[in-house]
C-alpha cells in the first residue's frame, strides 16, 4: 500500500488535472459564446466603413446609382461600374441593396454562392428589420453559417437601402483542435511540476507525524509511560493530537501504577495470612504436639483461611464491580428501617469498644436499590468508624432528607485523617500508616471504603469525607431517592451495576478500611 506521502501527491495531481479539464471546457464554452457577439461586431464596423466609402464618394461627384424607367414598368434603380469599381477590391462577404429591395451589387464571395442563398440573404426578415441573422449557406460540399447585419444610413443616397455584411460565425471562435494541442504541450509541464511540489509539502507536513509516530513507537511497555510527545504552541490538529495522546499517557501511566501497587499490595495481604497458615499446621503435624496445642493450632489457621476468603470475597466483589457485571436488585428500599437495624448493630460492637453509639436524628426516605447492598454499605461506614476510634470515643449516625435526595452521615471522635491523606481515602489496600492500622485489634485490608464507594455509585449517588488529623472524620453518603408512588410503578428489576467510575486510574475511586 502506498504511502500517504504518495497518496496526497497522487490526489493532489488527479484534483489538478481534473481542475485543468474543467478549465478548458469552461474556456472553451465562455470563447464560443463571446466569439459570437465579436464577429457580430466585426461586422458591424466592416458595414460602416463601406457606407463610409459610398458617401465619401458621392462626396466626390461619383455617380454610383441610377434610375432606368422602360415602358412596361416603372423606373428601376440600377448600380453604376462606378459602384463595383468602388467596392471590387473588398472580397468579404457584403451586399449593397436597393430601396426596391433589389441586390445593386454582391461581393465576390457572395456571387460564388448558389442563387437560392443569395436569395435567402435578400429576403432576410431579420435582415429587412435591421437585426443581426445567422444564416446557413453552401460552400462547396460543406456548410458554413454566416453572420450578417444590415447598416443603413441616410448619407448613402436615397436609392441605396442598406448595406449587408457578414463574417463566418467561426471567424473568432477559439478552435478545440488548437486548445487542445496547446493544453498537451504545457499539461506535461505542470503536472511535473506540481507533482514535484506536492510531494515535497506531503513530506513537510507529514514530518510532524512522523516524529509522534516515532515517539509513540518508543513507549512500549508500562515502564516507559512516563515519557510525553512534543506539543507545539499552536492549536492546530497535530497539536491538539498531541494533548490528547499525552492525556491518555497520563491516566495509562496512572492506572499501570494503580495496577503495580494493588498487586503488591494483594500479595502482602495474602503473604502474611499464608505464612501463619503454614506455621500452624506445621505446629499441628510435629509429633511432639500435644492434643491441646494442635487444636490452639488448626483454629488459628481456621481463622486465617477465614480472613483470607473475606479479602479474596472483597477482591471478587471490586472486580465484577469493574467489569460491570455485579448484578443489583433495584427494589423500593425504606432507609430508615434499615438505619435503626444497622444502629443496633452498631451499637453491640461499639459496647465491645468501649463507644458511645448514637442515632439523633434519621429522616425516612424511599431509594431504589438493592437492600442488602445497602445494608453493606451502612454498616461498612459504621464499622469503620468504630475501628479507628479509642475507646471512650463516640460514633453518630444521621440521616437528612432533601429534595430529591438523602444524606446519609457517619461521625466518628477518630484519630482523622490528614489532609495529604484523604485524596487517597478511596484507594484500594489503602490505610494512611501503621498507627492507624493498629488502631483496632480488627484491622481490614483496605477494601472496605472502596466496596462503600462502588455501592453509593451503583446506585448513582456520591460518598464523600472530611476528617481532620486527631479531630474524627465524616462520612456522607447521599443517595437519590423516589416517590413511592413512583418505585411502586418501577416494579422490582435486576440490572447489572455499573462500572465505578475513575479518575484515571482502575482503582483510583476505591477505598480502604
Amino acid at each position: 500500500m502506498a504511502s500517504p506521502r504518495v497518496r496526497f501527491t497522487l490526489s493532489y495531481i488527479a484534483l489538478l488535472m481534473g481542475t485543468m479539464v474543467a478549465f478548458a471546457f469552461a474556456l472553451w464554452i465562455d470563447r464560443h459564446d463571446k466569439a459570437t457577439e465579436q464577429v457580430a461586431v466585426a461586422a458591424e464596423a466592416m458595414g460602416d466603413a463601406l457606407i463610409a466609402s459610398i458617401e465619401d464618394a458621392r462626396a466626390s461627384g461619383r455617380k454610383l446609382t441610377y434610375i432606368d424607367s422602360t415602358p412596361f414598368g416603372g423606373p428601376t434603380v440600377h448600380s453604376t461600374l462606378e459602384l463595383g469599381k468602388l467596392l471590387d477590391p473588398d472580397p468579404e462577404y457584403f451586399m449593397v441593396i436597393g430601396s426596391q429591395g433589389q441586390a445593386l451589387y454582391e461581393s465576390e464571395r457572395i456571387r460564388l454562392l448558389s442563387d437560392a442563398d443569395r436569395e435567402t440573404l435578400i429576403r432576410s426578415d431579420s435582415l429587412v428589420n435591421g437585426e443581426a441573422a445567422i444564416v446557413p449557406v453552401a460552400v462547396g460540399p460543406d456548410t458554413m453559417h454566416l453572420l450578417l447585419v444590415a447598416r443603413r444610413d441616410t448619407a448613402i443616397g436615397p436609392n441605396i437601402d442598406r448595406v449587408i455584411t457578414g463574417l463566418p460565425v467561426d471567424y473568432a471562435a477559439l478552435p478545440p483542435e488548437l486548445l487542445l494541442e496547446t493544453l498537451l504541450r504545457i499539461t506535461p509541464v505542470i503536472l511535473v511540476v506540481s507533482a514535484a511540489l506536492a510531494f515535497f509539502i506531503g513530506g513537510t507536513g507529514g514530518r510532524p507525524t512522523d516524529v509522534l509516530t516515532n515517539e509513540l513507537e518508543a513507549i512500549t511497555d508500562g515502564r516507559s509511560l512516563h515519557r510525553r510527545l512534543p506539543t507545539a504552541a499552536g492549536h492546530d490538529e497535530l497539536s491538539r493530537l498531541s494533548a490528547t495522546l499525552n492525556a491518555m499517557l497520563s491516566r495509562l501511566e496512572q492506572s499501570f501504577g494503580a495496577l503495580r501497587r494493588f498487586t503488591a499490595d494483594a500479595s502482602h495481604e495474602l503473604k502474611t495470612p499464608l505464612a501463619v497458615m503454614r506455621a500452624d499446621v506445621e505446629r499441628a503435624m510435629h509429633p511432639g504436639t500435644t492434643r491441646g496445642d494442635r487444636m490452639v493450632a488448626l483454629e488459628e489457621a481456621l481463622q486465617e483461611i477465614a480472613r483470607m476468603s473475606d479479602l479474596v470475597e472483597s477482591l471478587l466483589t471490586l472486580a465484577r464491580a469493574d467489569e460491570g457485571r455485579f448484578e443489583i436488585d433495584r427494589e423500593e428500599v425504606h432507609l430508615e428501617p434499615l438505619l435503626r437495624d444497622v444502629f443496633e448493630t452498631a451499637m453491640i460492637l461499639g459496647e465491645d469498644a468501649g463507644l458511645t453509639i448514637e442515632m439523633p436524628a434519621v429522616e425516612d426516605a424511599v431509594v431504589l436499590g438493592d437492600e442488602t447492598r445497602l445494608r453493606h454499605l451502612l454498616l461498612n461506614l459504621v464499622t469503620n468508624a468504630i475501628k479507628y476510634t479509642p475507646r471512650g470515643g463516640r460514633v453518630e449516625i444521621t440521616a437528612a432528607s432533601r429534595p430529591g435526595e438523602i444524606a446519609i452521615a457517619v461521625r466518628d471522635s477518630g484519630i482523622g485523617i490528614a489532609a495529604v491523606d484523604l485524596p487517597h481515602v478511596f484507594d484500594r489496600f489503602w490505610r494512611a500508616d501503621r498507627a492507624r492500622s493498629r488502631a483496632s485489634e480488627r484491622g481490614g485490608f483496605g477494601l472496605g471504603l472502596a466496596i462503600a464507594q462502588w455501592i453509593v455509585q451503583a446506585h448513582g449517588g456520591s460518598l464523600t469525607v472530611q476528617s481532620r488529623l486527631g479531630r474524627g472524620s465524616l462520612f456522607t453518603a447521599v443517595l437519590p431517592t423516589v416517590d413511592p408512588s413512583s418505585a411502586r410503578d418501577w416494579g422490582r428489576t435486576r440490572e447489572r451495576a455499573a462500572p465505578s467510575a475513575s479518575k484515571g486510574e482502575p482503582n483510583s475511586d476505591f477505598t480502604d478500611s
